[in-house]
């Protein structure tokens, strides 16, 4: 049986409810004290966790204090310094080609549009919602790994991609919950929900999970 969009915003609801108690001090989980910060945190975190980054962030950011000392990093340096985060090659690159970006199109300073922040070297949507959401306070829809995951188990989209699933989740969840609802749900899997074996006997939200009860609430609805 196919849940309704009414269905799922109301589900949705109800689920932040939850959330709200659970996770009430659920937050970016990466170390920041300026976008810019937070921009590149959010970078290297593309395929690292977030601890390992904020370890690197520590000494990186005493290192390069500012947008112009990225721009006018040595490349091969900056990878030795981000080696840990994983495809540091790439993300040493992209880091530095994004800072002479700001400096060159923007002042220096971090872009608040969507589309501004699209045109800079290694920045995706995900990286642009987070940036947004947590320091601009645009409302936006992080779609990362558990985003991605959760989203699918719960029934709130069947897309795969990330794009796909971040505009079917605008659509059920209000703009004042997205940036909220986004860090609650890495919270949630990584407590409940990881990828290999999920603890739906303790979930608090399991009772509006497809899994076990969203297709016994619809039936009852009918």
């Amino acid at each position: 049986m196919r849940e309704k969009i009414a269905d799922k915003k109301a589900r949705v609801l109800e689920i932040i409810d939850i959330f709200d108690e659970v996770y009430a001090d659920a937050d970016c989980t990466l170390d920041y004290t300026n976008p810019l910060q937070l921009l590149i945190s959010t970078q290297l975190a593309a395929q690292c966790t977030d601890k390992r980054v904020n370890i690197v962030a520590k000494d990186l950011y005493k290192k390069y204090p500012d947008v112009y000392a990225f721009a006018n990093a040595d490349e091969l340096e900056l990878r030795e310094d981000i080696r840990s985060t994983g495809f540091f090659r790439n993300k040493a690159k992209n880091i530095i080609g994004c800072c002479k970006m700001l400096i060159s199109d923007y002042g220096g300073e971090v872009p608040e549009a969507m589309d501004d922040l699209l045109r800079l070297p290694g920045v995706g949507r995900k990286t642009a919602n987070l940036v947004r959401g947590d320091f601009f306070k645009i409302p936006g829809i992080v779609v990362d790994t558990h985003a991605k995951r959760l989203s699918n188990r719960m029934g709130l989209t069947t897309n795969s991609d990330p794009t796909k699933i971040e505009f079917d989740l605008l659509k059920i969840v209000p703009e004042e919950h997205q940036t909220a609802f986004c860090h609650r749900l890495v919270y949630h899997g990584r407590e409940y929900c990881p990828a290999g074996r999920p603890r739906c006997g303790e979930c608090p939200i399991a009772h509006l999970c497809p899994k076990i009860g969203v297709e016994k609430r619809l039936a009852n609805r009918n």
